[in-house]
C-alpha cells in the first residue's frame, strides 16, 4: 500500500470534520438567525431542531476525526445533509436567476459531500483508525 493510500483516507476524514465543524460554530454563534431561517421553511419546533442537529454533528465529527465507528458516522452525517439539503436549499421553488443560481451551487456542493461520505461507508476509514486499531472492533474491512 503506498504512502498516499495509507493518508489519504485520514486527511479526507479531517476535512469532512472540519467542513462540519466549522459550520456548526456557525450555528452555535448565529443561534437565532438559523433559527428564523428555519422557521421560515416551515421546520416545526427550530430550537429543538437545532440542538439535535448539533448533537449530530458533534458524534458525526468524534467518529470520523478518530476513526471510530466511521460507517456509522458517516451514515449519521449523510442522512442529516440530505435533509438539511433537501430542506434549506431547495433551488427549485426560487424565481429569481441569480438566488436559483447560488442555492444550486450549495445544493450541489452538498450532494458532493454526500458522496464523500457514502464512500466512506462503503470502503471504511482507512488505516488511521480507532476501528482498525489491532485487537480492535468487528469488522476490519478497508
Amino acid at each position: 500500500m503506498s504512502f498516499s493510500e495509507t493518508i489519504s483516507p485520514f486527511f479526507g476524514r479531517c476535512i469532512l470534520v472540519w467542513f462540519y465543524a466549522t459550520n456548526a460554530m456557525n450555528v452555535l454563534g448565529d443561534w437565532r438567525l438559523v433559527a428564523e431561517q428555519l422557521a421560515l421553511k416551515h421546520v416545526p419546533l427550530p430550537p429543538l431542531v437545532l440542538l439535535v442537529v448539533l448533537l449530530v454533528v458533534f458524534m458525526g465529527c468524534l467518529s470520523l476525526l478518530f476513526g471510530w465507528h466511521t460507517r456509522h458516522g458517516a451514515v449519521m452525517l449523510f442522512g442529516l445533509t440530505v435533509v438539511a439539503t433537501v430542506t434549506m436549499h431547495d433551488f427549485w421553488h426560487y424565481g429569481d436567476p441569480g438566488a436559483r443560481a447560488v442555492e444550486f451551487g450549495i445544493f450541489a456542493r452538498d450532494l458532493a459531500i454526500c458522496g464523500g461520505l457514502l464512500m466512506l461507508v462503503g470502503m471504511g476509514p482507512g488505516p488511521f483508525a480507532v476501528d482498525n486499531a489491532s485487537g480492535g472492533g468487528k469488522g476490519k474491512r478497508r
